[in-house]
């Protein structure tokens, strides 16, 4: 059944309504007048983001102005880098992670120096008292923090009526899964809450032009709790990840509406709080051991900049009816086919093998650049023969065995030479691109898998 509305006309050529049809507009169009039907709509609506009224008419995208170039700044280069430049006016940005990771650590101290240059911001917090967050930003925060205000609130009424009077540049929402509305008689944290929840922050987002970060929770298996309309409700979607005994944290954007979804973010965790990783490869390589079978370095290209990784890789006799293939960071299903070029390939017969393979540091890169490392690493632990530490190997391993070229190869060769390596193994497409590489660095171009290890 359709909806009753009344009937105006408007004019193609000035915009000009009238509740009537007229031959000639006031602009002087004749004939200009077609018939619009106007659907009644209820005021104060939630579901709808502006108010009853407004924002009815379409307009030429050419009459909008674009918010590249008013992105806030948190204060955090590794923040901003992830987001794409900075938090975006009118997004909605949503941050998950395991309990204890740091992402209330990590929001406060983005609120805290978005304040201290006279922005004010909102955090409402419905887990923790003001006197809990009171205490982590004396212990985090260095800057003043006139301008940071808490609500510990649940109830997204009251919230509303506080965000109309105070009127913040920045809002922080701990967590969505504690918040309610009165409209609905489910309990918070129900799909029907978060979706609702949801609607009513992107009311406030889009219709008053500001940022809201909103906190939520993970399942036992990492993924984002709730209903998946929420993550495709925001405009970006931040996965912060890492070990709780190490220090080492990354903020990696599964979803961004205002950047790319490669780039990744470093930080360390430290009694002041969470602090910036400048030289991540550096921290990937720290413990790397030198005359060590089964350790090879290799290179991914994260966003806009280019990681060195270590890969290590451990085979046993199996002594079970079916071999073991236990990997961390690589893909099983990747493994098992590098594994099986391996042998059909070359002379390693790991057929009756237990392989281990770990990428160390947790993280979990994408892409086929590790592939070759990978299998260097496990063809040396096979035999027991050590690689030299000063070598670098990139590429990706087809099923012929044949190598393919990378993106970023030039990157990758100059943050190998600034970290001290001698020797590069990569495609010899990749090779054949580069000509000057940097000083003190040998490049091995290879077509084959036998190749690379050939020049080994």
């Amino acid at each position: 059944m359709a909806k009753k509305g009344k009937t105006i006309f408007l004019c193609q050529e000035c915009g000009f309504e009238s509740p009537k049809w007229m031959g000639q507009c006031i602009c002087g169009a004749w004939n200009s007048m077609v018939e619009e039907k106007v659907v009644e709509t209820k005021e104060g609506d939630p579901r709808r983001r502006k108010e009853a009224g407004t924002g009815q008419k379409a307009i030429s995208l050419k009459e909008v102005q674009s918010g590249q170039h008013h992105r806030i700044d948190t204060g955090i280069g590794e923040l901003n880098r992830v987001l794409g430049g900075g938090l975006v006016r009118g997004s909605l940005c949503l941050i998950s992670g395991e309990p204890g990771i740091g992402k209330s650590t990590l929001i406060i101290q983005a609120a805290a120096r978005i304040s201290s240059r006279g922005k004010k911001v909102l955090y409402v917090t419905g887990e923790e008292s003001e006197e809990q967050i009171k205490i982590r930003a004396d212990r985090v925060c260095q800057e003043d923090l006139d301008q940071l205000y808490l609500l510990s609130e649940t109830c997204m009424e009251n919230i509303l009526a506080v965000q109309e009077s105070l009127q913040p540049d920045f809002i922080i929402i701990d967590s969505i899964q504690t918040m309610y509305t009165e409209e609905l008689d489910s309990a918070p944290g129900s799909v029907s809450q978060v979706r609702m929840c949801g609607n009513y922050l992107m009311k406030i987002g889009k219709g008053r032009d500001v940022p809201i970060f909103i906190v939520a929770h993970v399942t036992k298996n990492g993924e984002l709790a709730g209903p998946k309309i929420l993550e495709h409700l925001v405009d970006c979607v931040l996965n912060f990840t890492g070990e709780r005994t190490q220090e080492l944290r990354i903020l990696r954007a599964v979803k961004n509406r205002y950047g790319t979804t490669s780039e990744l973010g470093a930080f360390e965790m430290r009694e002041e709080g969470l602090t910036e990783v400048e030289n991540l490869s550096g921290t990937f390589l720290e413990g790397m051991e030198e005359s060590v079978a089964g350790s090879m370095a290799t290179a991914v290209y994260e966003g806009t900049r280019p990681l060195l990784l270590e890969i290590q890789a451990l085979t046993a006799q199996t002594v079970m009816n079916f071999p073991r293939r236990t990997t961390v960071g690589v893909e099983a299903a990747r493994l098992n086919m590098i594994l099986a070029v391996l042998e059909r390939k070359t002379d390693a017969q790991l057929g009756f093998m237990d392989v281990y393979v770990n990428i160390v540091g947790g993280l979990k890169p994408e892409g086929t650049s590790t592939d070759l490392a990978v299998a260097l690493a496990v063809y040396s632990a096979f035999h027991g023969k050590v690689i030299d530490a000063g070598t670098l190997a990139v590429g990706e391993i087809g099923l012929t065995g044949d190598l393919r070229s990378v993106r970023n190869g030039d990157r990758i060769l100059r943050e190998a030479a600034r970290m001290g390596f001698r020797k590069v193994i990569l495609p010899e497409k990749n090779a054949a691109l580069i000509t000057d590489p940097p000083p003190g660095i040998r490049l091995c171009g290879v077509r084959t898998l036998k190749e690379a290890i050939a020049s080994l």
